[in-house]
């Protein structure tokens, strides 16, 4: 059965577009009516709310961890960074903006910065699978896959139906090499998201260095089955199908990688290894050269065309 369109968010704006134009002095009004427009995915608006709010009322804590969240919802990192710390000056016991905080440093790869966030998170809210998990993710970022087993396992051990958590600690185990576990959890991953793309492609990761070739392919299959752009699956599948020798098909999955994400240098240069397969030099170096083009610094597609060269191709 189809659902209806949610007009909620729609709906909230125009209640507190009402109780602005009731209470213009009124800060919180404002606050409320910016978290709807966030909603709504209008962060623009919701923005020039909250810096109303705080026109009105500068020692306004909420107001400025949500207008950072907008922020952050733009990419607009630094200033959503400065919003964040702002409201932890006004309520240093606020739990949120720590984790918030947190997760901008993280995607700005300010990982130090970003753990010690999660762990005051903590500290406030021990009981927070989601910042267990977080702060997992961001020592992984660091290669501490040790630590972020221990994280991945006390948010698992909060919520054991965070199928997430679990990818995420099989993640962990295949980086460290203990493939068996690795796969445990990805399994159990899929007991609690059937529909879950990305475990599927991180399970075919883990069987392909098993040197289980038949079981990755599958994996893939399955994950590009579930979300039929997910570029890193195409490519994941034609690296194994390559390592069977199956050059034709490798092709057709780096080829389709490419058409969802253009400047992958690592696809075009994984192409050009399976068009020198077939003994197709020809490809193989426009290959080899757009993966230069992409990324200069590809030492692998650099060595395999002055390979090439050395052969005289």
């Amino acid at each position: 059965m189809k659902k209806g369109r949610n007009n909620a968010p729609l709906a909230l704006v125009a209640l507190f577009a009402a109780a602005v134009l009731s209470a213009c002095n009124d800060a919180a009004a404002y606050n409320n009516r910016g978290i709807a427009y966030g909603k709504k995915g209008d962060y623009d608006q919701a923005i020039e709310d909250f810096t109303q709010a705080l026109r009105l009322d500068l020692n306004y804590a909420e107001a400025y961890s949500n207008r950072g969240n907008a922020y952050s919802a733009k990419g607009d990192y630094d200033r959503a960074i400065a919003d964040y710390t702002e409201a932890i000056r006004l309520d240093p016991n606020d739990a949120d903006a720590y984790y918030n905080r947190g997760l901008v440093y993280g995607n700005k790869g300010d990982y130090d910065r970003s753990i010690a966030d999660y762990t005051e998170a903590l500290r406030l809210n021990p009981n927070d699978a989601v910042a267990y998990n977080s702060r997992g993710i961001a020592y992984d970022d660091k290669g501490d896959s040790g630590r972020a087993i221990a994280d991945y396992t006390e948010a698992i051990r909060l919520d054991p139906n965070d199928a997430v958590a679990y990818n995420n600690r099989g993640i962990a185990y295949g980086q460290k090499g203990d493939h068996d576990r690795a796969i445990v959890d990805f399994n159990q991953a899929l007991r609690l998201d059937p529909n879950y793309a990305e475990a599927y492609n991180n399970r075919g990761l883990v069987y392909g260095k098993k040197g289980d070739y038949d079981r990755a392919i599958a994996d893939y299959s399955q994950a590009l089955r579930l979300n039929p752009n997910y570029a890193m699956a195409y490519n994941n599948r034609g690296l194994t199908y390559g390592n069977k020798g199956d050059y034709d098909r490798a092709i057709a999955d780096y080829t389709e990688a490419l058409r969802l994400n253009p400047n992958d240098a690592e696809a075009y240069n994984s192409r050009g290894i399976a068009y020198a397969s077939k003994g197709d030099f020809a490809r193989a170096r426009t290959d080899w050269e757009k993966a230069l083009q992409l990324d200069p610094n590809d030492a692998n597609a650099r060595k395999n065309l002055e390979r090439l060269r050395s052969m005289g191709y």
